[in-house]
C-alpha cells in the first residue's frame, strides 16, 4: 500500500464499494481492514464513506475491524462487558454511555505509559502498586457501570442503595455521582504521583 500523505486539515477519505472493496482516495489504492487498523494505530484520521450514497459508515467499519481482531484471538473485550454493552441498546440511558466510554478511554490512553511501567515493575520486582491501582480502577469502573444501569438488579452493597421490592434500584443520587467524581479525581492524583516517581 502506498504511504499516506498526512493532511492536518481533513481526514483521509476511504470509499467502500458494493463489492466490499475499500479505496483510499488519498493514495489512489485499494486497502484492507488490516491497512485501516494500521492507520488507526499510527494515529491517521480517516472516514469511510459509502461509494454510492456517500453516507458516513466509519463507525460500522471500525466495529468490523474490532470484530476481525477479536476473531484473531486479540480478545480485549471481556464477555461481561459485551453483555452489559448490548443491554444498553434501546435503554433510556444509552445516550449517556458513549460520552462516558469516550472519556474513560481517553483517561486510560493518557495514563497508559504509567500503567505499563507499573505492570513491568509488578512482574519484575514484585511490586503491589500496579495490582492496587488495577483494583481501584476496576472498582471505580464497576461502580460507574452500576450507576449507568440503575434498573438492572444488583447487590445493594455494591450499588450503595437499597433495592426496591421488584429487585430494581433507584437511579443514582447526586451523592453517588459526587462519590464517583471523587474516586476519579483520586485516581488521577495517584496516577500523576506515580508518573512523577518514574521521572
Amino acid at each position: 500500500m502506498a504511504e499516506e500523505v498526512h493532511n492536518t486539515d481533513a481526514p483521509v477519505v476511504i470509499k467502500k464499494y458494493a463489492n466490499r472493496r475499500l479505496y483510499n482516495t488519498q493514495t489512489s489504492s485499494y486497502v484492507t481492514l488490516d491497512h485501516l487498523a494500521a492507520m488507526v494505530k499510527r494515529g491517521v484520521e480517516f472516514e469511510v464513506r459509502d461509494a454510492r450514497t456517500n453516507d458516513d459508515i466509519t463507525r460500522s467499519v471500525l466495529a468490523q475491524i474490532i470484530f476481525e481482531e477479536e476473531a484473531k484471538g486479540q480478545s480485549l473485550l471481556p464477555i461481561r462487558f459485551l453483555r452489559q454493552l448490548i443491554r444498553f441498546y434501546g435503554d433510556s440511558m444509552e445516550a449517556f454511555l458513549p460520552g462516558y466510554l469516550d472519556l474513560s478511554m481517553e483517561s486510560f490512553t493518557k495514563n497508559q505509559e504509567v500503567l505499563r511501567n507499573r505492570l513491568a515493575e509488578a512482574f519484575g520486582g514484585g511490586s503491589q502498586t500496579f495490582e492496587n491501582l488495577a483494583r481501584q480502577n476496576f472498582a471505580m469502573f464497576e461502580r460507574a457501570m452500576q450507576m449507568f444501569t440503575p434498573f438492572v438488579p444488583r447487590p445493594p452493597r455494591a450499588a450503595g442503595v437499597e433495592p426496591k421490592a421488584d429487585g430494581t434500584a433507584e437511579p443514582p443520587s447526586s451523592e453517588d455521582i459526587s462519590d464517583l467524581k471523587r474516586d476519579i479525581e483520586a485516581m488521577r492524583r495517584q496516577l500523576a504521583e506515580l508518573s512523577q516517581q518514574r521521572k
